[in-house]
């Protein structure tokens, strides 16, 4: 199975990109695991930040997402608006589409200001850990464990509790 983690803007804390890569290590006992990152599109606050401005720059992002999408992958949208699940849930759906076929699934974490609708419009599923918002740095690892929770509870291993 390809896992692909596409995700905007570096990560430039230290110890979340060793955790990251501890993660990803760990993923290759159940998957293929790739990760890609793009360059965040800057928008100049000082000359304010307006509809029309974010939705550009979603927009060339979206583009470059979209170029690096394996081929017939689940694709999941990471965004405040979508659906929860818990850890087992979240398993349970990753096995699920893999019963049905499914050999690789891209998840895709967007800047700063989001995701184009575009973009989570061809996903399989919008996907929310929380009302909340996170450092995108910080989520890239949050969401990298919660991969590897949902490998670990359907192998029946201990890490989950």
């Amino acid at each position: 199975m390809l896992v692909t983690l596409l995700y905007a803007g570096t990560t430039t804390e230290k110890p979340i990109a060793e955790l990251c890569g501890e993660f990803e290590k760990r993923l290759g006992a159940f998957c293929t695991f790739k990760s890609f990152c793009i360059k965040e599109e800057r928008i100049d606050d000082s000359k304010g930040a307006n509809d029309k401005t974010v939705s550009a720059a979603l927009n060339s992002e979206a583009s470059r997402f979209d170029a690096l999408i394996p081929k017939d992958s689940i694709k999941v949208a990471l965004c405040i608006e979508g659906k929860s699940f818990s850890s087992e849930e979240f398993a349970s759906f990753i096995e699920s589409k893999r019963l049905e076929g499914a050999s690789s699934f891209c998840f895709i974490i967007g800047s700063s200001h989001g995701l184009s609708s575009d973009l989570k419009n061809k996903c399989d599923l919008k996907l929310s850990f929380s009302k909340m918002t996170f450092p995108h740095m910080l989520f890239r690892l949050m969401l990298t464990e919660q991969i590897y929770r949902a490998f670990t509870i359907t192998a029946g291993k201990k890490y989950h509790k």
